[in-house]
């Protein structure tokens, strides 16, 4: 089969690899139909991040081609989200809500599992990682929103239901990427009052406030700290989502937080130093981490098929398999929010 390969920082390609079967019995097999580029592959694209050369890719939606006889849940022809790790749904960590933590599951691309920018995949523990969508026929926009399931609407909620948003708070989202702008998303689902989104982008600005987004701070660093304390007449937010891993990003973070508050953070840290002094005298939290998506997929999808929600909208640059370069490049280069990538059909 075809699927993407790193091979060196800024090296991506399409090349040949065993088409996956299925080896142990609770696995499936599931040909991909969407799939898209990450802002966390991107580290590893930019030579960020360590990775193994290889297949990569941990965003996918596609249809179950076969299952092994421990498979009970799925079938042969249903469509499925797959999150960003597979897990086996019953060890504590899964029991507690991170399934992502798994003590027998694992990652995409990762252990000679298959990466989810290919023509196919085998999933381990199918019936606890999958989920099977209801219906058929799906329209474009929602087969977009599915997608979007798999990771950045997910881990968009992972800062805000980290971070405490309710009925009423005020929030500012550091980051005006997928994940950022999903978390914008996720905070006008929670209810929140006041939504701030930090964005210099025009279009990343604009979606923003299509999400939800009440005001627009168009400054970073101090300059961003100050406008958000003259928005909140000096007091500053009752939660922070910090939406891209960087030191200014959480420093800003942190700054903006109201004595009390707390901040959510699911940016990947590189180069990040927490400042718990800070957090000790101000009383400001600090929850989040790397999101199981797997737990939110059912509660969210359920929006998404009552058009609820629209996450799919922060895809807007496409291509197909063999132009995954170019997809990369787009975001690198940030000419596009997030790239989707056609691989099939349902």
């Amino acid at each position: 089969m075809r699927a993407a390969l790193i091979e060196a920082p800024g090296e991506i390609r399409v090349g040949d690899r065993p088409y996956p079967v299925v080896v142990e019995p609770t696995d499936a097999v599931v040909r991909v139909v969407l799939t898209c580029v990450c802002g966390g592959d991107l580290w590893q694209y930019r030579g960020e991040s360590p990775f193994e050369p290889g297949p990569i890719g941990h965003e996918f939606v596609g249809v179950v081609e076969d299952v092994g006889s421990d498979v009970g849940g799925l079938a042969a022809g249903d469509l499925v989200i797959a999150p960003t790790a597979y897990c086996d749904g019953t060890c504590p960590n899964c029991r507690a809500g991170i399934a992502n933590a798994c003590t027998s599951g694992g990652f995409w691309a990762v252990g000679g599992i298959d990466g989810g920018q290919g023509e196919a995949v085998r999933v381990p523990f199918a019936d606890a990682t999958l989920v099977k969508v209801p219906g058929s026929g799906h329209s474009e926009a929602t087969m977009r929103s599915l997608l979007a399931l798999s990771d950045v609407m997910g881990t968009g909620h992972h800062a805000a239901a980290s971070a405490g948003i309710k009925p009423g708070s005020v929030v500012a989202i550091i980051g005006d990427g997928a994940v950022g702008l999903c978390a914008v998303l996720a905070s006008r689902r929670l209810s929140a009052q006041r939504i701030i989104a930090l964005s210099r982008n025009p279009a990343r600005q604009a979606l923003a406030s299509l999400f939800g987004a009440t005001d627009v701070v168009a400054d970073r660093g101090d300059a961003a700290t100050a406008a958000v304390l003259e928005l909140t007449d000096g007091v500053g937010v009752d939660a922070a989502l910090e939406c891209v891993g960087t030191a200014q990003a959480f420093t800003t973070a942190m700054a903006i937080t109201r004595p009390g508050g707390m901040v959510g953070y699911v940016g990947v840290p590189h180069g990040v130093e927490v400042p718990i002094s800070t957090m000790f005298f101000r009383n400001v939290g600090l929850r989040g981490g790397a999101a199981p998506v797997r737990v939110y997929i059912p509660e969210l999808l359920d929006d998404v098929m009552q058009g609820r929600i629209d996450p799919g909208q922060v895809f807007d640059f496409e291509t197909d398999l063999e132009g995954i370069a170019e997809a990369y490049a787009s975001m690198d280069e940030r000419r596009a929010i997030k790239s989707l990538v056609r691989v099939g059909t349902v």
